[in-house]
């Protein structure tokens, strides 16, 4: 890749926000009127029509990453370098310089590209606070299983994958304390981030119904992920529950927690 003067980079990215900006305008002018659809095209044709990829990668990537998914809407030879992996190599190594040290590891996880990298570390930065250690195969891990849950109308059972979970950060490496101890921060970052809708109630109840096995440690799942589960039932979709359901899960919640928050009680 061409490398671009830090002067010469900092001028067009000025340029480029205001064209962002002035975008956006036109845009949400497009909408409301309903016409003109072709203005905000020919502004950015007109304006970075001529710029090869490589200095538009430059430019994304020095932008904010809450910024990524609207600037992909703007135009398709945009959107095509988000899907692209010359982007994600670029955003990988200015982000995190030190990922290209790390060596690929064996197990049910994958590493993935450069993209699934990329938000790997970045899940290992804003939500488990990696600032001094890139521990990549923690954000994996929580992808993996968020996604599991999330995009599956029948996810497997949670003992498999927490299973799946333990194997992992051992065959990696980690001890069996560290491994439990790692797994109960994935399960409860994974319920703290899962998003409050149908889909979601009908998964922690299923969670909660799901009968208790012996599992030998590490594979054993920790009372504070068991706790989650029933506290942002009773607390989060209390609303969702029918009186049935609210009583069974109930009754499981005081078999398993003595005593039970006097907030999970009353229908």
């Amino acid at each position: 890749m061409n490398t671009i003067p830090l002067h010469s980079l900092s001028v067009v990215l000025l340029f480029f926000g205001k064209l962002i900006a002035r975008s956006r305008l036109l845009l949400c002018r497009t909408v409301i009127t309903d016409n003109r659809d072709s203005d905000t095209l020919i502004l950015v044709d007109n304006s970075f029509g001529r710029l090869p990829d490589h200095l538009l990668i430059e430019i994304f990537i020095r932008l904010p990453v809450s910024e990524w998914a609207q600037i992909s809407c703007v135009k398709k030879q945009w959107a095509s370098l988000f899907l692209g992996e010359c982007l994600w190599q670029a955003a990988l190594m200015r982000t995190f310089p030190s990922a290209s040290q790390a060596k690929r590891w064996p197990g049910p996880i994958p590493q993935g590209l450069s993209k699934r990298r990329f938000a790997a570390l970045y899940v290992g930065k804003h939500i488990f606070a990696l600032d001094d250690e890139i521990d990549e195969i923690l954000g994996h891990t929580y992808l993996f299983l968020k996604e599991q849950l999330e995009l599956s109308n029948m996810p497997p059972p949670s003992g498999i994958l927490h299973g799946t979970i333990i194997d992992q950060f051992i065959t990696c490496g980690k001890s069996r304390d560290v491994a439990h101890e790692l797994a109960s921060q994935i399960w409860l970052a994974v319920l703290d981030n899962l998003d409050e809708n149908q889909h979601t109630f009908l998964l922690l109840k299923r969670l909660a119904l799901e009968g208790d096995v012996f599992l030998p440690f590490p594979y054993s799942r920790s009372i504070k992920v068991q706790w989650r589960v029933f506290e942002k039932l009773f607390t989060d979709f209390r609303d969702c529950f029918d009186p049935a359901d609210y009583y069974d899960v109930l009754a499981i919640a005081k078999n398993k927690f003595q005593p039970i928050p006097s907030a999970w009680l009353g229908f």
